[in-house]
């Protein structure tokens, strides 16, 4: 008898603001669910929905943290956020604006998930919105407006509520 893999879903955003009216409901639903959380490790969005995740009660899955490389063999100050249960230390330094660079590890984190989720950021979320577009990945920007993420492309549906959040997840997953 095999051992079932339980699918990923990358959680992509800000690195500053929580966006916790977004990023808790979303973390303890995921929690619930046969899934693990993938995020960039950090603080804001990643740290609130890994939070969120994490002190679920029953939860099905684990926090995975895909770390970017600081100025020494260890991850830069603040990562990986203390709700990471799964660090993937990567050699890739380059965020933000230069998040689609060949030297980023937002390809990392777009090309480990199953489906990526989007709330709202500046340009290393936009970076990574690009990428789940160029890699034919399963993607929803739960957001308030589509100028929550800068620039974000009219290709990307939008999941104004949890609950058209909850309707992807769980039709591109199969759940």
């Amino acid at each position: 008898m095999g051992v079932r893999r339980l699918p990923i879903v990358g959680v992509m955003g800000s690195g500053r603001d929580a966006h916790a009216e977004l990023s808790i409901p979303l973390g303890r639903w995921l929690a619930t669910q046969p899934v693990h959380l993938l995020t960039g490790g950090g603080a804001g969005v990643m740290q609130s929905v890994s939070q969120a995740f994490v002190e679920t009660k029953d939860r099905r899955g684990l926090v995975i943290g895909v770390l970017p490389l600081g100025n020494s063999p260890e991850s830069p100050p603040g990562y990986p956020n203390p709700f990471v249960e799964i660090s993937i230390r990567t050699h890739l330094p380059l965020s933000g604006a230069k998040g689609a660079d060949a030297l980023s590890r937002n390809h990392v984190n777009v090309l480990s998930a199953d489906a990526v989720v989007a709330l709202p950021g500046s340009a290393g979320t936009s970076s990574e919105v690009q990428l789940a577009l160029r890699y034919g990945k399963p993607l929803v920007a739960f957001v308030h407006s589509r100028d929550d993420i800068p620039g974000l492309s009219s290709e990307v549906p939008v999941a104004p509520t949890l609950d058209d959040v909850q309707n992807f997840v769980t039709s591109t997953l199969g759940l």
